[in-house]
């Protein structure tokens, strides 16, 4: 196990490959969505998601991890292909919608932990880093949360 600095660049490179997925899957989702309501969030926050994917590989820059590296950019490659097969076979809205609030909840969790982490620490960077991702994702959690509501209801009561 990864220990002082090198446990946080595994950390940030952990959460940085967990965030592309979002940020691929959500871009996926904008083009291969049949419900109108869906593509539109997903355009919405695109730009917010890509900004702090963004944030995040220069945070992870400046604690000296180099993008793609080895295990991990083979990692990330592998995780990105797995997806997209599973997306494959979900050719369905609220299926897509359901995955991606797994995702969402995730990332809560791992910036909830960055924030509270980097306060304690005294790593501020990594605390603004985290409460900017958890609010971020739970604006978005709420909102594909609201749309997953109505979808089922929708499916629910189609005949």
């Amino acid at each position: 196990m990864h220990e002082g600095r090198d446990f946080l660049r595994a950390q940030v490179s952990n959460c940085v490959m967990q965030h592309r997925t979002l940020l691929e899957s959500l871009e996926d989702h904008e083009k291969q969505a049949e419900d109108a309501e869906f593509r539109a969030l997903c355009t919405r926050h695109l730009p917010a998601v890509r900004q702090h994917q963004k944030t995040l590989e220069e945070y992870r820059a400046t604690l000296g991890e180099q993008s793609g590296e080895g295990f991990k950019g083979a990692l990330g490659f592998v995780l990105g292909k797995a997806k997209d097969a599973a997306d494959a076979l979900r050719n369905d809205d609220f299926l897509r919608i359901v995955e991606d609030i797994v995702m969402l909840r995730q990332a809560q969790d791992t910036f909830a932990t960055f924030a509270a982490a980097g306060t304690a620490l005294g790593e501020a960077r990594l605390a603004e880093i985290g409460r900017t991702g958890e609010q971020a994702a739970d604006t978005l959690q709420r909102e594909f949360n609201a749309l997953v509501h109505k979808m089922f209801i929708r499916q629910a009561q189609a005949s």
